[in-house]
């Protein structure tokens, strides 16, 4: 099996288990964990992750945020002064960009299709590297989450300490964590 077969068996298993209702949103957070170099292949086999939600009896969204910072730079009425003094958007970005995107989340989650038993799926975060915080993003969110939030995470996780991208810079979080070790099984 390749590895995102065996992500994908693991994440059957822990989908298909009754979900407690009274817990906060951060216990409603799933981090699909996996090698950065591996995003195509995870992209080409989502609809694993879709069909073990679906036969677990879950409803599926799917929020690819590839784009977002493309989408949200060309809504930007001063986006052409930004390519002109790239540092001036620093100070934007870290404080707006990631508002932004977490009310991009938050009106999926707010969506009737999207209620107790869904699992909302975010794609595309490696996107988000150098623009936004995944952290900072999950916190906005985690309030709104009803269901389940799955984040497909490309880079690694060390205990609790996730790095995006294999970034130096990491972040302590409580999700539930689904990564396989060096040998292929379940960390």
């Amino acid at each position: 099996m390749s590895h995102i077969e065996d992500l994908a068996e693991i994440y059957t298993k822990h989908i298909a288990t009754p979900w407690q209702r009274t817990v906060a949103g951060s216990q409603r957070v799933i981090m699909i964990v996996y090698p950065k170099e591996y995003e195509r292949k995870l992209r080409a086999r989502i609809m694993a992750f879709e069909n073990a939600t679906r036969k677990a009896g879950h409803d599926w969204i799917q929020l690819d945020m590839t784009d977002a910072f493309a989408r949200w730079m060309a809504d930007d009425e001063y986006r052409e002064a930004y390519f002109e003094c790239p540092e001036d958007l620093r100070v934007k970005m870290d404080d707006e960009f990631c508002r932004h995107l977490a009310e991009i989340v938050r009106q999926t989650l707010h969506k009737p299709e999207c209620g107790e038993n869904s699992v909302l799926a975010l794609t595309g975060l490696g996107s988000l590297f150098g623009f936004a915080s995944v952290s900072q993003l999950v916190k906005h969110v985690e309030g709104d989450i009803r269901g389940r939030l799955l984040l497909f995470f490309p880079g690694q996780r060390e205990s609790n300490n996730y790095r995006l991208l294999d970034a130096r810079d990491g972040w302590n979080y409580m999700a539930v964590p689904i990564s396989l070790n060096e040998e292929g099984s379940w960390l």
